[in-house]
């Protein structure tokens, strides 16, 4: 992990960070050039920010992983349950409204952006096979973890040799929700209760988002998945949060990256 002014800061995950062939980090908003509100490492494109600060805090953040600036591959989030295999990035105008990635080549970095939302890496090492999801509630809802898995496997990948991490994201004594989201997720889900604890009065409840992502990959056979167990919302100096910055009045919000690549072993 990086802990300068200049190097972004990433954290990474023990059931990928020692798999030969695999680079991937959850990236902090440390070691940036964007300022304001977006100060430090705001990958977000999406943003009103510079795009020039958001071009070098990509470049930036491939750096520290060991590859080129132009390695990155990213998609449209949409909150979905659609992945998108790819070999090469593309311009921010053309690029595929998707939440999830797969790869096979080496030297590509796979992205998603995340302010509140779970980032979700895989890797088959073996197979020589990676992925990236973003998965809100919405989306992990709908299946895109299941998808990103069944994607990998179709390419090549094997269930009992893929590894799964859950990075930063806003957990349950950060996430109140209101009653007709637990009624939403209750249609979906006949076990909902245990991941909704009582909030504030009747009408609101505390989602435990990460637990409910940790469920959906342990139900998958993979070899393993780890959660890094990081609450986006209570560190304004070193996360992102959409919902902090909407709680502050601020008009918009940087968007942390996680990333993941095949590189020489």
């Amino acid at each position: 992990m990086a802990d300068t002014d200049d190097i972004p800061e990433f954290i990474t995950a023990p059931n990928l960070a020692g798999r030969a062939g695999i680079a991937h980090g959850f990236f902090t908003r440390r070691g940036g050039v964007s300022g304001g509100i977006y100060a430090g490492l705001n990958c977000g494109q999406g943003s009103n920010d510079s795009q020039d600060a958001v071009a070098e805090n990509k470049r930036r953040a491939m750096a520290a992983l060991g590859l080129g600036g132009e390695a990155l591959a990213l998609v449209h989030q949409v909150h979905s349950p659609k992945v998108w295999a790819t070999e090469a990035p593309r311009a921010r105008d053309a690029m595929e409204k998707a939440d999830a990635l797969v790869s096979r080549r080496s030297g590509l970095a796979l992205g998603v952006l995340a302010a509140d939302c779970a980032p979700v890496l895989f890797a088959d090492a073996d197979a020589g096979i990676v992925a990236a999801a973003h998965a809100g509630w919405r989306g992990a809802m709908a299946g895109v973890l299941e998808n990103t898995v069944a994607r990998m496997e179709a390419d090549g990948a094997a269930r009992a040799h893929i590894h799964a991490a859950l990075g930063p994201c806003i957990r349950q004594p950060s996430y109140e929700v209101g009653r007709d989201m637990k009624e939403t997720f209750a249609g979906h889900h006949p076990e909902h209760d245990k991941y909704f604890a009582p909030g504030a009065d009747g009408d609101h409840f505390q989602f435990d988002l990460a637990g409910f992502i940790m469920d959906r990959l342990s139900g998958l056979g993979l070899g393993s998945s780890h959660d890094v167990g990081l609450d986006t919302y209570p560190e304004p100096d070193r996360f992102f949060s959409y919902r902090r910055a909407t709680h502050l009045g601020e008009p918009d919000y940087g968007r942390a990256l996680a990333a993941i690549a095949l590189v020489p072993g």
